[in-house]
C-alpha cells in the first residue's frame, strides 16, 4: 500500500540515554537523508554522517542506516538515525525531520500498522509483537517469540486452507456432478477431515487459559481470619513493606497485589481483608471483594494462626487450596504437629517460606506447561475459533441433501479464521490493536 506521507518517531527508550534511535518511514525518506545526512547511504550498511538542520548548523554526528522498500519492516523506504541520546539532540532532529514537507510525527503503532497493510505481518504476528514488547518474564518472552515467528499464524492458515479446499470439493460435486474429471462422492473424505478439524479447533481453544496465565499471571490469593499473618506473608513474598501490619483486626480492608517472577512465570499475589462474621460495613465490603477474588484464583493460600486459631467466614471456592499454618515461631516443641497443614511457616524467622514459594512456583509451572504448544493468545481468537467450530459442527450435523447450505457454513467458518489473521474484514479492529504499541513501533 502506498502512503503519501512519511512518519517519524523516537523508537528507542526513555531519554536521556547513551544512544537514541529515530526511525523514519515513507516516500520522503531518500529526500530526508540527502537533506539532513548529505546522501543516501548504501542499503543496510551503517554510515557515520554529520546531521545538519535546514540552516546548515550541525545537529549531531550519528550512524545512519537505509532500508529500501519493500525489504524493510514497514515495506516502505525506512531510515534510522542512531544519534546521541540527549533530549535536546533528539528534539532538534525530530524538529528538522518534521519540517520536511510530507513528514509527520508517528501515532502509536503507525509503523506496525504500515507493516501489516503492506503484508509484512498478519494480525496474529502483530499481536505477538505487542506481547514481545510488553514481556516481563521469560515465559512471556518465549510465548511471544513463538507466535511472532508465525507458528500460530501457520496453524490458522492451514485450517483455513482445509476449509476452503473442502468447500471447493463440495461445490465442484454440486456443479459438475456429471463431469468425468471431477471425483465422485467426496463426502467420506471431506466430512471425515472436517470432523477431525472441529476437534482440533476445540482442543486448541481449550488452551487459552494457559495462555492467559502466561500473559496475565498465575493468580494467588491469600485468605484467612484477621491477624492470621496474611499481610506479613504478603510482605515476605514481596520482600518489602507493601502492606500495613498491626495487631488490630481489620487493618487490611482492600485488595493489595504484588507481582513475582517465579521460574520465569509471572505470579500475582493478592492480600485480602480478614474473614470474620462480626465486621463493620467497610470491612464487610473488603471481605466480599476478597471472596470474589478467591473464586477466580488459580491458587488460594488459606492461612491460620497456629498459636491462636480463630474462626472465619469461609467462602465457597472451587480453586485449589493450600492450608498454611502461620507463626510457627510461637509454638513450643510440644505444640508442633498438633494441626495438619500443607505448610507451616514463620515470617519472623523465615521458616517454611522457601518451601511454600517453591510449591507456588511448581503449580504455576504446571499450569503453563502447555506453553510449548501452540496456544490462542487473545480472547478474540477464542471467540472467532468458537464461531468457526460452531459453523463447522452445524455443517456436519446438517442433512446430507442440504449441500449448498453446508457449503455456505464452511465459507463462513473459513471467514472467521481469516478474521483472526486479518485476511478479511478487520478494519474495525485495527485502531484497537495498534493502539497497544508505543509511538516508535
Amino acid at each position: 500500500m502506498h502512503f503519501q506521507d512519511s512518519i517519524v518517531a523516537l523508537s528507542s527508550g526513555r531519554l536521556p540515554s547513551g544512544i537514541a534511535v529515530v526511525r523514519l518511514s515513507g516516500p520522503q525518506v531518500r529526500f530526508a537523508l540527502e537533506t539532513i545526512a548529505g546522501d543516501v547511504p548504501e542499503a543496510r550498511m551503517a554510515a557515520l554522517r554529520r546531521l545538519r538542520s535546514a540552516d546548515g548548523s550541525v545537529i549531531d554526528t550519528a550512524l545512519v542506516l537505509f532500508f529500501p522498500g519493500p525489504n524493510s519492516f514497514t515495506g516502505e523506504d525506512v531510515a534510522e538515525f542512531h544519534s546521541h541520546g540527549g533530549r535536546a539532540v533528539v528534539a532538534a532532529l525530530l524538529r528538522t525531520l518534521t519540517a520536511i514537507e510530507g513528514v509527520r510525527q508517528a501515532d502509536p503503532g503507525d509503523f506496525t500498522r504500515r507493516a501489516f497493510l503492506n503484508g509484512k505481518l498478519d494480525l496474529v504476528e502483530t499481536e505477538a509483537l505487542a506481547d514481545m514488547i510488553g514481556a516481563e518474564t521469560e515465559a512471556q518472552r518465549r510465548f511471544a517469540v513463538r507466535n511472532a515467528g508465525g507458528v500460530q499464524s501457520r496453524l490458522y492458515a492451514d485450517w483455513r486452507r482445509r476449509l476452503i479446499h473442502a468447500r471447493a470439493m463440495i461445490e465442484a460435486e454440486i456443479d459438475f456432478a456429471d463431469e468425468s474429471d471431477v471425483p465422485g462422492s467426496v463426502s467420506d473424505v471431506v466430512w471425515a477431515d472436517l470432523a477431525a478439524l472441529a476437534q482440533e479447533i476445540e482442543r486448541h481453544a481449550q488452551g487459552y487459559h494457559a495462555a492467559e496465565i502466561i500473559r496475565d499471571g498465575f493468580d494467588v490469593v491469600i485468605l484467612g481470619a484477621p491477624n492470621a499473618g496474611k499481610s506479613s506473608l504478603f510482605n515476605a513474598l514481596a520482600r518489602r513493606e507493601a502492606a500495613i501490619v498491626t495487631d488490630e483486626p481489620g487493618t487490611t480492608r482492600d485488595l493489595l497485589e504484588v507481582s513475582l517472577d517465579l521460574h520465569g512465570i509471572l505470579v500475582r499475589v493478592t492480600d485480602t481483608a480478614g474473614l470474620r462474621r462480626a465486621a463493620g460495613k467497610v470491612e464487610a465490603i473488603g471481605m466480599e471483594r476478597a471472596k470474589a477474588r478467591a473464586r477466580s484464583a488459580e491458587l488460594v493460600l488459606l492461612l491460620e494462626d497456629m498459636a491462636a486459631p480463630a474462626e472465619m467466614d469461609m467462602p465457597d471456592i472451587d480453586a485449589p487450596l493450600l492450608r498454611v499454618g502461620t507463626k510457627s515461631d510461637l509454638l513450643g516443641p510440644e505444640g508442633a504437629g498438633e494441626r495438619r497443614y500443607a505448610f507451616e511457616i514463620s515470617t519472623m524467622t523465615g521458616a517454611g517460606l522457601e518451601k511454600l514459594v517453591a510449591e507456588i512456583g511448581r503449580r504455576a509451572d504446571e499450569a503453563t506447561r502447555q506453553a510449548g504448544d501452540i496456544l490462542p493468545s487473545r480472547l478474540r481468537h477464542v471467540e472467532l475459533l468458537g464461531e468457526a467450530r460452531e459453523l463447522l459442527e452445524r455443517a456436519l450435523a446438517a442433512d446430507a441433501a442440504m449441500t449448498e447450505l453446508r457449503a455456505e457454513d464452511l465459507r463462513l467458518a473459513a471467514d472467521r479464521l481469516g478474521r483472526i489473521l486479518g485476511a478479511v474484514d478487520v478494519e474495525d479492529l485495527l485502531d484497537v490493536i495498534f493502539s497497544q504499541f508505543c509511538i516508535g513501533k
